[in-house]
Protein backbone atom coordinates (compact mmCIF):
# COMPACT_ATOMS: atom_id res chain seq x y z
CA UNK A 1 0.00 0.00 0.00
CA UNK A 2 1.36 3.78 -0.61
CA UNK A 3 1.63 5.65 2.44
CA UNK A 4 1.68 8.97 3.54
CA UNK A 5 2.93 10.32 7.00
CA UNK A 6 3.28 12.67 9.32
CA UNK A 7 6.00 12.61 11.57
CA UNK A 8 6.00 14.29 14.92
CA UNK A 9 8.83 16.95 13.57
CA UNK A 10 5.94 17.69 10.96
CA UNK A 11 7.70 16.29 7.85
CA UNK A 12 5.69 14.95 5.83
CA UNK A 13 6.77 11.31 3.78
CA UNK A 14 5.58 9.04 1.17
CA UNK A 15 6.33 5.60 0.62
CA UNK A 16 5.03 1.70 0.01
CA UNK A 17 4.28 0.13 3.04
CA UNK A 18 7.08 -1.98 3.35
CA UNK A 19 6.53 -4.10 6.89
CA UNK A 20 5.01 -3.16 10.61
CA UNK A 21 6.81 -4.51 13.61
CA UNK A 22 4.59 -4.53 16.34
CA UNK A 23 7.03 -5.98 19.02
CA UNK A 24 9.49 -3.22 18.28
CA UNK A 25 6.47 -0.56 17.59
CA UNK A 26 8.32 0.21 14.12
CA UNK A 27 6.69 0.66 10.44
CA UNK A 28 9.19 0.15 7.42
CA UNK A 29 8.48 2.13 4.30
CA UNK A 30 10.49 1.57 1.13
CA UNK A 31 11.32 4.11 -2.07
CA UNK A 32 10.42 6.97 0.36
CA UNK A 33 10.25 10.47 -0.75
CA UNK A 34 10.39 13.19 2.13
CA UNK A 35 8.38 16.69 1.32
CA UNK A 36 9.80 18.62 4.14
CA UNK A 37 7.35 20.59 6.89
CA UNK A 38 5.32 22.34 4.12
CA UNK A 39 4.76 25.96 5.70
CA UNK A 40 3.80 23.42 9.25
CA UNK A 41 6.88 24.91 11.33
CA UNK A 42 7.00 28.45 10.63
CA UNK A 43 10.52 29.62 10.75
CA UNK A 44 11.87 26.51 12.00
CA UNK A 45 11.19 24.49 8.12
CA UNK A 46 12.54 21.48 6.62
CA UNK A 47 12.78 21.48 2.91
CA UNK A 48 12.41 18.73 1.04
CA UNK A 49 14.81 16.31 -0.24
CA UNK A 50 14.85 15.39 -3.95
CA UNK A 51 16.74 11.88 -2.84
CA UNK A 52 14.45 8.86 -3.02
CA UNK A 53 15.58 6.78 0.24
CA UNK A 54 15.36 2.82 -0.39
CA UNK A 55 14.23 2.37 3.05
CA UNK A 56 13.11 4.32 6.29
CA UNK A 57 12.00 2.76 9.62
CA UNK A 58 10.26 5.23 11.73
CA UNK A 59 9.11 4.67 15.22
CA UNK A 60 5.05 4.16 15.28
CA UNK A 61 5.41 6.66 18.68
CA UNK A 62 6.25 9.72 16.36
CA UNK A 63 3.82 8.90 13.72
CA UNK A 64 1.38 12.03 14.10
CA UNK A 65 -0.82 11.05 11.13
CA UNK A 66 -1.04 8.03 8.72
CA UNK A 67 -3.21 7.95 5.70
CA UNK A 68 -3.15 5.06 3.04
CA UNK A 69 -3.03 7.26 -0.59
CA UNK A 70 -3.44 3.58 -2.62
CA UNK A 71 -3.92 0.08 -1.51
CA UNK A 72 -2.52 -2.43 -3.57
CA UNK A 73 -4.08 -6.24 -3.48
CA UNK A 74 -2.24 -8.55 -1.86
CA UNK A 75 0.33 -10.71 -3.56
CA UNK A 76 -0.97 -13.57 -5.63
CA UNK A 77 -0.41 -17.08 -4.00
CA UNK A 78 2.26 -18.89 -4.95
CA UNK A 79 1.66 -21.84 -7.74
CA UNK A 80 0.54 -25.11 -6.39
CA UNK A 81 3.80 -27.14 -7.32
CA UNK A 82 4.95 -29.85 -4.90
CA UNK A 83 8.34 -28.85 -6.78
CA UNK A 84 8.63 -25.65 -5.44
CA UNK A 85 10.33 -24.96 -2.32
CA UNK A 86 10.28 -21.53 -1.79
CA UNK A 87 9.50 -18.28 -4.25
CA UNK A 88 10.25 -14.86 -3.43
CA UNK A 89 7.23 -11.68 -3.56
CA UNK A 90 7.82 -9.00 -5.38
CA UNK A 91 10.12 -6.66 -3.96
CA UNK A 92 11.75 -9.05 -1.72
CA UNK A 93 15.20 -8.32 -0.86
CA UNK A 94 17.59 -11.20 0.74
CA UNK A 95 18.48 -10.14 4.13
CA UNK A 96 15.73 -7.50 4.58
CA UNK A 97 13.13 -9.30 6.52
CA UNK A 98 9.87 -7.67 6.82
Amino acid sequence: SRISLLSKTESRYEGTLYSIDTVQSTMALQNVRHFGTEGRRGDEEIPPSMHIFEFIVFRAADIKHLEVLENVPPPVPPMHDPAIVSMPQQGYRPGINP
